[in-house]
């Protein structure tokens, strides 16, 4: 069943794939846009822009930036699945 099945190619290969999702980054917005905060692979947030409305009342701030980390490091986690999902798809055949 796994006989060709070469381990280290593919464990190479997931590192390989893992590497490329932590140079990407991802961001996401809330407020129609007065928040948006980028992530990287890593999820690290790596940016983060507020509109100067914001700044005069923190409890919008707050919940604004909460929604775009949140989204960000979602589409993070979702692209790291996917990719991993996708090198190991291959394998139900063999």
């Amino acid at each position: 069943m796994f006989k060709d099945l070469d381990l280290n190619a593919m464990m190479q290969q997931l590192q390989e794939g893992m590497k490329q999702t932590s140079n990407k980054t991802y961001t996401a917005s809330s407020g129609g846009g007065m928040v948006e905060v980028s992530v990287n692979g890593d999820f690290e947030v790596v940016d983060m822009n507020i509109d100067d409305s914001l700044l005069e009342d923190k409890s919008s701030l707050q919940i604004l930036l909460m929604a775009a980390i949140n989204d960000a490091i979602k589409m993070a986690v979702e692209d790291k699945k996917s990719k991993a999902l996708n090198m190991f798809s291959g394998l139900s055949g063999q």
